[in-house]
């Protein structure tokens, strides 16, 4: 059976999910797996679709010290395991830029694109990249696509997409582009199917995790979104801190005399829950936890949440139906509650016996705002846009020619 590899790649792990293709074209999930601590604890493990144990293998950290040789342990044992013939390896890029509004087959011209924009999502770019570059040493003639966190928000329109600066920085890529795109688009595409109705009108999706932002959805299309030029902007998350006033830059720079790479550093890596809380970045440590600052945290969290959910409000004209989707939105009761309790101005009405029980729909029938859980698949998304883009490459097109279906 021909399959596709897709790869998401992060700071200290490796996602994977192997998809087999049939006869008509139709997706098969066979396995899925992530190899995480790399660095410092790394771990192999991988289940198969009916989520049977296929591996959990602890390696001590010199054995995979980086994200390439992470790669490189991931694709020995597929291969050495499994028996699969590899047509095409699909990647999450999280900043595409103002080039890439699409997915896009991979040659050494677009991966030297995309390198100029690894200071804008220093924490990503970099490991995003490095698989990449690692396949197109060892298989030059695998078909790769890169398929990018920014692409479904670039139907903004221009008010949504600037930035109150001179227009020359507008010109140079400096805007709006918004992230996790391939999420919510997953989101929309997953709504049309099971509640069109839904889908076709007024809809914020809240994409609630160790990154976290929220897009404002008409028809199905993004027109609002609360990431900006960086993954930095917005809510808070686990690590960053979302909305800062620019000043605060300006200040660290200035008068505490911090350099751009430490600034960048702290901004990245020591805000956000892990900064407010001085304990942890995972929100299930500070929802168990009895100290003050966790719980301050957590309030700030779904204060801002509730925040941006007035501004996408007033983006839309209106609301229809608010969703929560990733790790915090699929599985935090408490949290979907909270939000719930601070929408209730907009007609917000939650089933907490629903919402408690993890239901699809968590709202009351007499909610004028339909409250939603939709786990999200950005994997999937991923394998459908490489899968979009294999005739294309079977049928001579070049290398780093875009999707355009």
């Amino acid at each position: 059976m021909d399959t596709i590899l897709v790869v998401n790649a992060g700071s200290s792990s490796v996602k994977f999910q192997l998809f087999g293709v049939d006869g008509t074209g139709v997706l098969e999930r066979l396995i899925k797996g992530q190899l995480d601590g790399i660095g410092t604890r790394p771990r192999l493990v991988a289940q198969a679709s009916d989520k049977s144990p296929l591996i959990d293998s602890t390696y001590s950290p010199d054995k995979v010290p980086d994200v390439p040789t992470a790669i490189t342990v991931i694709a020995g044992w597929l291969r050495e395991t499994q028996s699969f013939s590899l047509v095409a390896v699909g990647h999450r890029v999280v900043h595409g830029g103002p080039k890439y509004d699409r997915p896009v087959v991979i040659d050494d011209v677009v991966v030297a694109n995309l390198e100029q924009f690894i200071s804008l999502a220093p924490l990503h770019q970099p490991n995003n990249l490095a698989p990449i570059r690692a396949l197109l040493t060892g298989r030059p003639e695998l078909l790769q696509v890169a398929c990018f966190d920014t692409a479904f928000h670039r139907g903004h329109s221009a008010v949504a997409d600037h930035f109150a600066i001179p227009a020359r920085f507008y010109a140079e890529g400096v805007r709006r582009y918004g992230f996790h795109g391939l999420s919510y688009e997953y989101v929309a595409q997953r709504m049309r199917e099971v509640v069109p109705d839904m889908a076709a009108g007024r809809v914020i999706v809240a994409h609630l995790g160790s990154g976290a932002s929220m897009c404002a959805l008409a028809n199905g299309r993004s027109v609002e979104s609360t990431m900006g030029f960086t993954a930095l902007d917005g809510i808070p998350m686990g690590t960053r801190p979302g909305q800062i006033d620019p000043g605060v830059v300006l200040y660290l720079l200035r008068e505490k005399g911090m350099s751009p790479a430490a600034v960048q550093d702290l901004l990245y890596r020591e805000c956000g829950l892990k900064g407010m809380s001085g304990i942890s970045n995972d929100m299930r440590d500070l929802e168990s936890s009895s100290d003050p600052d966790a719980a301050l945290a957590v309030d700030y969290f779904v204060y801002r949440i509730a925040l941006n959910a007035g501004m996408l409000a007033a983006a839309l004209g209106g609301l229809d139906a608010f969703v929560f989707t990733a790790g915090i939105g699929e599985h935090s009761a408490t949290i979907r509650a909270r939000v719930a309790e601070k929408l209730a101005w907009l007609g917000v009405d939650l089933d907490a016996a629903a919402n408690g029980a993890q239901k699809s729909l968590i709202s009351r029938p007499e909610s004028r705002v339909a409250l939603l859980i939709v786990p999200t698949d950005e994997e999937l998304m991923i394998a459908q846009h490489t899968l979009a883009l294999l005739p294309k490459r079977r049928d001579g097109g070049k290398a780093g020619e875009e999707f355009t279906g």
